[in-house]
């Protein structure tokens, strides 16, 4: 069956349910309810919804505001603009004050695929890791985003949580499993290849991972849904025994998921590792489908490109 639920309604379901046990919890938006899905959530908990307007840079000044009298926000924005327009405020207002705010970029990565570079969000891993005391998470699944909004409700630490526009097929059955931030989940073991995976790619290498198996090879993946704080030790134990490692994310190949790999592996001499994602260019237009093929991010080509290493 298709998954007809995207993430962003899933985090939706987790924020009405929170909301309804702890008033302190607050969901800001720039005029973005309707993209980010929460109408739902202004229209049950209207008290506990505030409008800021096309301002980023106030939104994310208003919610660490808040944090610092006691509420616990949730900002929402499209990730393009939460991530660069208001980047000082993240860094200062929010990292460096240690204020408990979630700063949710919605549609991130090339969600918005036709409308070019200004509204893909492909640094976003780069900038937001590189600030102190700012956890970078990133959701596979709908049951996994359910999993991980449950977690950051009751979390005290400040956070940028990237999450895709459109539904996803599912990684998980189901949300009967045990979530921790920071901590990576080996969806798949294999000998032959490690896939680690971030986000919407995580389901690209699954599949990769039964099309490789259709030609007798078998591969781990490693799905990466915190970016920061990073699970070094899973990620070196898997590459130990594969000692062949492909990490596809949809990010820049600078400075994302492929840049934390391959700081893991620095003190590794016998392990490839190739980094696949989009490169440091502007990039075609079209569908988010459209773009993962064409930059050989999709199931087929992450296969060819495992069998070929391992050949």
């Amino acid at each position: 069956m298709i998954n007809k639920v995207a993430n962003r309604q899933a985090m939706c379901e987790v924020l009405i349910d929170e909301a309804e046990k702890n008033n302190s919890i607050v969901v800001l938006t720039s005029d973005s309810r309707g993209s980010a899905s929460l109408s739902d959530f202004a229209k049950k908990r209207p008290n506990q919804l505030i409008e800021v307007g096309i301002a980023e840079q106030n939104l994310v000044s208003i919610g660490a505001g808040l944090a610092h009298m006691g509420k616990r926000p949730f900002v929402a924005s499209p990730a393009c603009f939460l991530s660069m327009r208001s980047i000082e405020q993240i860094k200062v207002d929010v990292a460096y004050s240690n204020k408990n705010v979630k700063l949710v970029g919605i549609s991130g990565g090339v969600s918005y695929g036709a409308l070019g570079m200004s509204h893909h969000s492909l640094q976003d891993f780069a900038v937001t890791r590189a600030i102190p005391n700012l956890q970078v998470l990133n959701p596979a699944d709908r049951h996994e985003t359910k999993k991980m909004f449950e977690a950051l409700a009751s979390s005290n630490e400040p956070a940028y949580i990237r999450l895709g526009r459109n539904p996803v097929q599912d990684c998980y059955e189901n949300s009967d499993y045990d979530f921790e931030i920071g901590k990576a989940v080996t969806m798949v073991e294999g000998k032959d290849m490690t896939f680690i995976a971030t986000g919407e790619t995580v389901r690209q290498a699954m599949d990769a991972a039964e099309l490789m198996k259709l030609q007798g090879y078998s591969a781990t993946v490693l799905n990466i849904h915190s970016l920061k704080p990073f699970d070094t030790e899973t990620v070196k134990a898997a590459a130990q025994v594969t000692r062949r490692v492909i990490s596809v994310e949809e990010h820049s190949v600078s400075g994302g998921l492929g840049a934390a790999v391959a700081e893991s592996l620095s003190e590794e001499t016998d392990i490839q590792h190739r980094i696949i994602g989009f490169p440091d260019e502007a990039l075609i237009t079209g569908t988010s489908s459209e773009l993962f093929e064409h930059y050989g991010m999709n199931s087929v080509s992450l296969a060819e490109q495992a069998i070929g290493m391992v050949m």
